[in-house]
């Protein structure tokens, strides 16, 4: 079984944490890993894309110039596609971009990234992660105190939403504030997905978010 340290928020090691067998010995998939990707993506897209016809733009009601002896091109309506202002060719048109991925696929993919970083050993795992009030100072000593504070992308997992910690975090380029997923009815979530894991370069995790994320997917 896995073992992972267990930081303070000095950066000092108090205990470990043995990492749940279905989680550490997941094998990452590209093919499942790349279906969640292009899932959460694709429906993250509004689809209000439209553009006009020519059937829907104002405009050339008539010919332009009479059919022959001009030594042109025949046109019927100023409005076609070639034409300045004209309508658009295979005009755009509102869609639904949503994509399926069912339970065991989303499961697998999201266990084979979070096992792909245990392995590169960029997981880092805190006992709590609390301020007593909003300020970027201190969430910027954390990560100082961790040696992450100039890692490009870092996605934090809480055990739940906490507007203090994701106030500090906010002015935060480099880091992404998420939550561990939870069975509580009516519970307000913004958990981390796939995508959070595979385009972070370091994932910080709390203890008791690590607890829920074992209980929910292993």
């Amino acid at each position: 079984m896995a073992q992972i340290e267990i930081l303070n928020k000095d950066g000092k090691s108090v205990g470990k944490h043995s990492v749940a067998e279905a989680i550490a010995s997941a094998e990452p998939a590209m093919a499942v890993l790349h279906r969640a990707v292009v899932t959460e993506e694709a429906n993250s897209r509004q689809g209000t894309q439209c553009a006009k016809t020519r059937s829907e733009v104002s405009g050339g009601g008539r010919k332009p110039y009479k059919q022959k002896k001009t030594g042109n091109a025949r046109q019927g309506s100023t409005r076609s596609p070639h034409y300045a202002h004209g309508a658009m060719a295979l005009a755009v048109k509102p869609r639904d971009y949503d994509k399926d991925l069912n339970k065991k696929e989303r499961r697998a993919a999201i266990k084979g990234a979070l096992n792909a970083h245990l392995n590169a050993g960029n997981v880092i795992l805190v006992d709590k992660i609390a301020f007593d009030a909003p300020k970027t100072k201190d969430a910027a000593a954390l990560l100082k105190s961790l040696g992450v504070q100039d890692v490009r992308r870092v996605l934090i997992v809480l055990p739940e939403i906490d507007a203090i910690t994701y106030k500090s975090f906010r002015n935060l380029p480099n880091v992404v504030v998420r939550t561990a997923p939870s069975r509580a009815e009516g519970a307000k979530t913004n958990t981390f997905s796939t995508r959070d894991v595979l385009v972070a370069h370091k994932v910080i995790i709390a203890a008791d978010a690590m607890k829920r994320i074992e209980e929910f997917w292993a």
